[in-house]
């Protein structure tokens, strides 16, 4: 039977609708033929691609963009009370869905796939997503990232499958009820919304609890994901498959062999050994594609076809995506943000480059509460970089919180021995990159904010 639209999602209303989760689930609904309306806070590429679904799309915040036939409105936990459309909705008593219960319905009935982790996530379901395709399975997909294109980050396909990007930073992936989960990493994180690792592990409990009778946990190598593990692995009607290099693992990981920006990875599975490429480098994506292979195989892909096929995957946005290369430096961007992803992207680029070309790293912080409980740990990653420069907090949904400044992570970057520099104006960082960099260098813009933004502008200035 194909899905259908849940008579609320029929005519829907998100506030946000241009952010990573909100355009992915709205996609979907409006390929699945729902009337799809809502703002965002300013226009965008993702804005237009859902236009060209035919979705409305204003620009800006107002109760009169609500229309009166609305049968829902749709929200993030970044929403704020006050929001205008929110409050006209509660005024007029028009039913407010949280994205994640919106993104449940639509995996209602489907065999689902809910990735999750601290670090990873949107790479590993990107991976899926492509693979699956490839194998001519058409999967609905709603990724927490473009894969090559605004408003590729969700798909309506005709499968059975549907692979989902699963977010544990406000416990809304609690509300999934999928066939086999992936749990690549646990670490404390989102620090608004849990006060300790011990609260990260009970709301990854309550996630796994989800998981349908007879379904599958694969769980990466990090140890967060195999206290999990241990946590859960009395449920007798869950089967948990372990991924990793150890001995133990039921997919093991048998060797990564660097190949310039890619690695060739070896598997044995069932004392049958697969080979296949990742064209991302680094050893956390090639274990992020065995994460990836397993959960196929727990519905019932055969292993040598889905490994071939997991080859074709060509990366996702922001993630050590080649931006392009200007008079000799190559411009590369990251979405890492917390230390652990921080310290791998940087270590993937100095094993993919090698010791000669120096890598430079344009990073802004994201959110204060993070800052200030890594901050520390954020300045030691950058003490792999050869320099960096280090903008203003990008505050997203959160407001400043006294004493808390870039200065936190420069301080630590700086006691580590670190060239880092500080720059309060972005748009001065053109010019300051060009002034630092020489042909052979690898220029790394890091963060999860609007940093992204200024890859292009570094690129025009190197090309000037």
């Amino acid at each position: 039977m194909a899905p259908t639209v849940p008579p609320a999602l029929d005519r829907p209303h998100f506030i946000g609708i241009g952010g990573a989760g909100m355009s992915g689930i709205a996609k979907i609904l409006a390929q699945r033929g729902a009337q799809v309306a809502g703002s965002d806070a300013k226009d965008s590429d993702t804005a237009a691609a859902l236009r060209a679904l035919g979705a409305t799309v204003h620009i800006g915040h107002a109760a009169e963009h609500l229309a009166t036939d609305a049968t829902s409105v749709v929200v993030s936990s970044a929403i704020r009370a006050d929001n205008p459309e929110l409050t006209a909705a509660q005024a007029r008593a028009v039913p407010v869905v949280h994205r994640a219960d919106a993104l449940a319905a639509l995996m209602s009935g489907l065999r689902a796939i809910a990735v999750a982790g601290t670090h990873g996530k949107t790479t590993t379901t990107s991976m899926l997503a492509v693979s699956l395709t490839g194998l001519g399975l058409d999967p609905s997909y709603a990724i927490g990232g473009d894969l090559d294109a605004p408003g590729s980050n969700a798909r309506h396909g005709t499968g059975e499958i549907f692979v989902a990007e699963a977010d544990e930073s406000d416990r809304s992936f609690q509300k999934y009820d999928p066939e086999v989960a992936i749990v690549l990493n646990v670490e404390l994180d989102h620090h608004a919304n849990y006060a300790s690792l011990e609260e990260i592990y009970e709301s990854f409990e309550a996630f796994v609890a989800k998981i349908r009778p007879g379904g599958t946990l694969v769980v990466g190598e990090h140890p967060g994901a195999r206290e999990l593990a241990a946590r859960v692995s009395g449920r007798e009607d869950l089967s948990i498959v372990r991924v990793g290099e150890d001995d133990d693992a039921d997919l093991r990981i048998v060797k990564i062999a660097p190949k310039g920006m890619t690695s060739e990875v070896t598997v044995l599975v069932e004392d049958q050994e697969y080979v296949f490429t990742v064209s991302v480098p680094g050893r956390h994506y090639a274990h992020n594609a065995c994460a990836a292979l397993a959960a196929g195989i727990a519905l019932g892909i055969a292993p040598g076809r889905l490994a071939h096929a997991l080859s074709s995957y060509t990366g996702v946005k922001r993630r050590l995506q080649l931006k392009g290369t200007a008079n000799g430096v190559q411009v590369i961007d990251s979405y890492a943000h917390h230390p652990s992803e921080m310290t791998a992207d940087l270590g993937a680029l100095r094993g993919a480059v090698g010791p000669g070309p120096r890598i430079l790293v344009v990073f802004q912080p994201h959110l204060f509460s993070r800052t200030q409980e890594l901050g520390t740990e954020m300045g030691h990653a950058l003490a792999l970089a050869d320099a960096s420069v280090v903008l203003d907090i990008y505050p997203a949904r959160e407001d400043p919180v006294p004493g808390v400044t870039s200065a936190l992570i420069i301080d630590a970057a700086t006691a580590k021995g670190a060239d880092v520099t500080a720059e309060h104006d972005r748009h001065a960082i053109p010019d300051l990159i060009a002034g630092m960099t020489k042909p052979g260098d690898l220029v790394l813009t890091m963060g999860a904010g609007d940093v992204t933004d200024l890859g292009p502008w570094i690129l025009r200035r190197l090309e000037s």
